[in-house]
């Protein structure tokens, strides 16, 4: 059973981490999600969630939420969870979205709450770190940081969707996205219809 780690931070966009969780655990893979302050503020406020700041009740309401699935809820204030540590780390993380300053802290190699820390521990440890930036424009600043960060073996994953695959709907361009995150972590989907060569127009 793989052990993907889900971060979301506070850039918009979380449900792009909602159904990416969702997707892991109808995989079969054990999911810890670990939710920044800003991340559980905008959640709420863009899926209309109400989840709580507390984690008891926090977990219970994910729970709930998923319905489905081996699922952990993380406390980014708790530098003592397992996934801080090498010697525990998931098989993989994925911060989504990626906020531009979650990415200039781990650029910079911060370890100031459980969300930097386990992504620092995945690059030192050579785990797949996949980041999915929801910024635009992106400046210079943001650039240098991917940049610095892909040398140093994450992988940038935009939240861009395509359109080759005829989406209907919101929920078809979430899809695109996830299901591409996916194919990064070796997971199977159907999220999206794949190019299969030159097609009549």
């Amino acid at each position: 059973m793989k052990h993907i780690l889900v971060a979301i931070t506070g850039a918009s966009g979380s449900v792009y981490g909602l159904r990416l969780t969702k997707e892991l655990l109808r995989a079969g893979c054990r999911a810890s999600l670990l939710l920044s302050e800003t991340g559980l503020q905008v959640l709420n406020y863009e899926a209309g969630l109400g989840w709580s700041a507390d984690g008891g009740v926090r977990q219970a309401q994910m729970r709930a939420h998923f319905a489905t699935g081996l699922l952990d809820d993380l406390d980014n204030r708790d530098q003592f969870a397992a996934v801080a540590s090498g010697s525990s780390a998931p098989d993989a993380m994925v911060i989504c979205p990626c906020s531009m300053g979650t990415v200039g802290r781990v650029a910079a190699g911060l370890s100031e709450t459980l969300l930097e820390r386990a992504a620092d521990v995945m690059l030192k440890e050579r785990r797949p770190l996949l980041l999915v930036p929801r910024e635009t424009p992106l400046s210079v600043i943001h650039l240098e940081n991917l940049l610095r960060l892909a040398r140093a073996g994450a992988i940038v994953i935009p939240a861009m969707p395509a359109f080759y695959h005829g989406p209907q709907s919101l929920d078809d361009l979430v899809a695109f996205v996830v299901g591409k995150v996916l194919d990064q972590l070796g997971i199977g989907h159907e999220l999206f219809r794949r190019w299969d060569g030159r097609e009549e127009v």
